[in-house]
């Protein structure tokens, strides 16, 4: 597993396995698969409503909880809980989390930021981000804030690469983390002919390609799967590497896509709605 030290001094594997739209049955099963071959990361929120499957997953795999990465996120409607950090680490049977995001940048989002700020200075989480935040809303938070925020989870993949933001993100010491690695499973995106190349020459996937070129790119991964095969598969990537031309062609495929857009409706709806955090088994 290779790692990134993040701009506090913190190290993070560069992949891991996600976990969102994964059921507490599913999310247990798939974390459990992923740490024993070889996984460090898990990212889940509060959102996903399967932090305690998580949490049993991270005591089943006998490994101690220092060897594990566990990244969550915090939702709009406890930005104002002075409670949310407590609650989050109560479910996910922890007593610290190595990186903890501001989800979304609906409601009082400030708020929500001086609360994973004094959580860090309690020693509750050891790094602190921002996930699906614009250029603008990062600059924000860089002006207001006592600690820099050292990941930005977002949407990236090859037909949607962040370049300009990776530029403001360099200048900050940001890490860029990529939700959607592969596309939201886009057919003409894992099909295209020059993954298909590359995948035959170095005796891979598709899936695989595209998870090396963002490695090789300094994007951290956290694709999810229910498959056994594919989550083996997924961490698969760090006995080849691409060549510069290789990386250019992939490059070259930047359409700015996007498969989730952010509107101010959503944003309004996610100030409201409140996860069954507690209802979660």
């Amino acid at each position: 597993m290779d790692y990134i030290t993040l701009n506090n001094g913190v190290k993070m594997p560069v992949a891991g396995i996600g976990t969102f739209l994964l059921s507490p049955d599913e999310a247990e099963a798939s974390c459990l698969s992923a740490l024993g071959c070889g996984y460090r990361l898990i990212d889940t929120a509060n959102a996903y409503v399967n932090e305690k499957a998580v949490g049993r997953a991270m005591k089943k795999s006998g490994l101690a909880r220092q060897e594990i990465f566990l990244e969550t996120k915090l939702w709009p409607t406890f930005y104002s809980d002075e409670n949310a950090v407590d609650d989050t680490l109560e479910r996910l049977g922890t007593d610290y989390i190595d990186l903890m995001l501001l989800h979304q940048p609906a409601g009082c989002y400030l708020t929500g930021y001086r609360l994973l700020e004094k959580a860090y200075k309690e020693g509750k989480v050891k790094a602190i981000g921002l996930s699906n935040f614009t250029e603008a809303q990062i600059e924000e938070i860089i002006d207001a804030c006592e600690i820099k925020p050292a990941v930005l989870q977002t949407e990236v993949h090859p037909y949607a690469q962040a370049k300009e933001l990776k530029k403001l993100l360099s200048k900050a010491d940001m890490a860029i983390q990529a939700w959607y690695p592969l596309g939201h499973g886009d057919k003409a995106l894992l099909e295209e002919p020059v993954f298909t190349s590359l995948a035959e020459k170095y005796k891979k996937t598709n899936a695989q390609i595209i998870l090396r070129w963002h490695v090789q790119a300094g994007n951290i991964i956290i694709p999810g799967s229910k498959n056994p095969d594919h989550i083996k598969a997924n961490l698969d990537l760090f006995d080849f590497a691409l060549t510069r031309e290789e990386m250019a062609e992939i490059e070259g495929l930047d359409q700015e896509k996007h498969y989730y857009t952010s509107t101010p409706e959503k944003l309004k709806q996610y100030e409201t709605m409140v996860p069954a955090v507690n209802a979660q088994k």
